[in-house]
């Protein structure tokens, strides 16, 4: 279990401590679960279409979408007139570390745990704040940050956590210092490890058991990393990690847990070896080949990519890393255009790590991607879309239920926009502006137009 798991306790100092209030008067997800809410006279983004319904009214129960009508609904116990504005799917960040955002990359490896947890439950209310009521957690030790948030002791987005990132000796995800070499298998954990940042596996064996930790913690999907990255001291971007039959270890682990492997992923030799151990989702690929993009949708494999246009965010790493995030950025036009030349399944995510001054800039990287898509192709990519590969994780979904979707019967994640994001996307970018009410799981935490 990892060390980064601590009490329900401390979370609920935590949450006093980091400012996690919400509405005055707010009820608790239960209370919420219990009580309607009408959404009365708003126009619907539904997270597919490219056009806003007409006028109508969204009645939300037991944190469910009840009913959906351009009629007047007249039973809840409270109303909020939309007056107009637009009411759309909670966004979803498919690549997010939610351990990692703000600390330091030294701070997260040798600071303080609860320190570093308090950090977490911080951002994991600040993300939520900017819309974004669920994220794909790819890396590191989130699972008591999303018990917290499950249990309602702290404001956050629902997780679906990966837990540790699993790497081999040298590759991205191995933080150690040399002088931690050499590795003796079966011997004492690294302080990586210890704290379930990153697992280090070295046979097909060793990553069947570190998949299978990651499962029994409660992983609704496995990461592992096919190639180089760059954070990573000891990991040029062009090497391959694993080999066919490590990688093809933990799709069978997961496979046998019902849910999947999703790897980090840059180049053609790193995503097609992925592709033939089973992998179904490639994370980046950003330095794919036209050879590989046809094999990604020949497969039906998921790209979870993102919009990488400059160095933001490279003051927290070394010259050499870099250097490597200047390669990546220079493949970002071409994935996105090779991704809809394809059609390949592509999702949004971010990938923010160690700069709280970049995650506030989240829903401006989901602006970016009108560089390539229009602005309702770019919101459905980040609320319908994300939610169908979230559903990849089959019986190992935490949040049993339809996301990403303003429809009957969804999970009732919610955004009233003051504006139309469809004609402008730079609304996004401004969420404690444009974003009057944020609701998630029928629970309001953002209604200011009850001022």
């Amino acid at each position: 279990m990892s060390g980064l798991r601590i009490s329900a306790k401390v979370f609920a100092v935590a949450a006093s401590l980091v400012g996690v209030a919400v509405v005055p008067g707010s009820l608790s997800s239960a209370q919420a679960q219990e009580a309607a809410v009408l959404f009365r006279n708003v126009r619907i983004f539904d997270g597919k279409g490219s056009a806003l319904s007409a006028p109508s009214s969204v009645l939300v129960r037991k944190g469910i979408i009840e009913k959906i009508s351009t009629a007047d609904i007249t039973s809840a116990s409270q109303v909020i007139d939309g007056g107009g504005r637009v009411l759309m799917p909670g966004l979803i960040d498919a690549h997010w570390h939610a351990m990692l955002v703000r600390p330091t990359p030294m701070a997260a490896l040798a600071g303080d745990i609860g320190y570093n947890n308090l950090l977490a439950a911080s951002e994991a209310t600040a993300t939520l704040m900017r819309g974004f009521t669920t994220v794909r957690d790819m890396g590191g030790p989130s699972f008591g940050l999303k018990q917290a948030i499950d249990e309602d002791l702290v404001a956050g987005p629902r997780i679906y956590p990966s837990g540790a990132i699993i790497t081999i000796t040298s590759g991205h995800g191995d933080f150690r210092q040399l002088s931690d070499l050499p590795r003796t298998i079966g011997g004492m954990l690294s302080r990586m490890e210890r704290i379930g940042g990153s697992m280090v596996a070295d046979s097909p064996d060793e990553v069947r058991v570190r998949a299978r930790e990651q499962l029994m913690q409660g992983a609704s999907q496995v990461k592992l990393t096919a190639g180089g990255g760059v954070a990573s001291p000891f990991s040029p971007l062009d090497v391959s990690t694993f080999t066919e039959p490590e990688l093809r270890a933990a799709v069978e682990a997961a496979e046998n847990w019902g849910t999947y492997v999703a790897t980090h992923a840059y180049t053609p030799v790193a995503i097609q070896r992925s592709i033939a151990a089973g992998v179904k989702c490639i994370e980046h690929g950003h330095l794919m080949d036209e050879a590989s993009a046809k094999l990604i949708a020949e497969k039906g494999i998921w790209l979870s990519t993102q919009p990488f246009l400059d160095l933001a965010g490279a003051a927290a790493l070394g010259p050499a890393e870099q250097d490597k995030m200047r390669q990546v950025v220079a493949g970002t036009d071409r994935v996105y255009a090779l991704a809809k030349k394809y059609k390949i399944k592509t999702a949004f995510g971010t990938d923010v790590l160690f700069s709280r001054a970049l995650a506030e800039k989240q829903g401006s990287m989901l602006a970016a991607l009108t560089r390539w898509y229009t602005p309702a192709e770019a919101l459905a990519m980040a609320t319908s879309a994300n939610a169908e590969l979230l559903s990849l994780s089959g019986l190992r979904n935490p949040y049993p239920g339809k996301l990403g979707v303003v429809e009957e019967g969804a999970l009732a994640d919610l955004l009233l926009v003051d504006g139309n994001p469809l004609d402008n996307i730079a609304l996004v970018e401004d969420p404690a502006k444009n974003f009057v009410v944020i609701m998630k799981g029928g629970k309001i935490y953002r209604n200011s137009l009850a001022r």
